[in-house]
């Protein structure tokens, strides 16, 4: 039994470490598969943030550091800037806390973490931003597949569908905010 819920959760927290959103629908229908009750599935994920932390903040920190050596990595951070301005965060140097935990809803935790870093916060500050934003990403998604799976007993559909939603959905606001 206790091994049975370490390898499911092994499996479900595997899903979650896949660095696009589609690992949250899936690992949601493999937890429910196993058994794993949503609280459950919500502390994996949040286990799976906790790791991301732990590999993106060094990685980060390489980034900024390489980048004051290189042209090309100098204008990436430029066209990086020039891309969060159109994302509404004309002013990153001081994005309330608020707007920081949004972004990392919108966008992903790992963008809510560099805002939050170039706007002066540590390490723990600025991950409890980039992963409460996260978080409600996560609960949105898990509630959203959870329905749908009770309406279509289908895990492979409800997956796809949630997948292609999460796709579609933020491209049509995207064009509807522009016209």
């Amino acid at each position: 039994m206790i091994n049975h819920l370490f390898s499911s959760a092994g499996e479900v927290l595997t899903l979650f470490l896949i660095p696009i959103g589609g690992g949250i629908p899936a690992g949601v229908i493999l937890a429910k598969n196993r058994g794993l009750e949503w609280p459950v599935v919500t502390l994996i994920y949040f286990l799976s943030d906790l790791i991301l932390a732990c590999v993106f903040e060094p990685l980060m920190h390489w980034f900024i550091k390489t980048a004051k050596h290189s042209q090309f990595m100098l204008r990436w951070i430029d066209a990086y800037k020039v891309s969060l301005a159109k994302a509404g965060f004309k002013n990153y140097l001081t994005p309330s806390p608020f707007s920081l935990i949004m972004l990392s809803f919108g966008v992903d935790p790992m963008t809510g973490r560099v805002v939050s870093h170039l706007a002066g916060h540590g390490f723990i500050p600025g991950w409890m931003f980039a992963i409460a934003g996260d978080m409600i990403f996560f609960a949105l998604i898990m509630a959203s597949t959870l329905w749908l799976n009770s309406i279509l007993g289908d895990g492979m559909w409800t997956a796809i569908i949630i997948m292609t939603a999460m796709i579609v959905i933020p491209a049509l606001i995207r064009r509807w905010k522009s016209n």
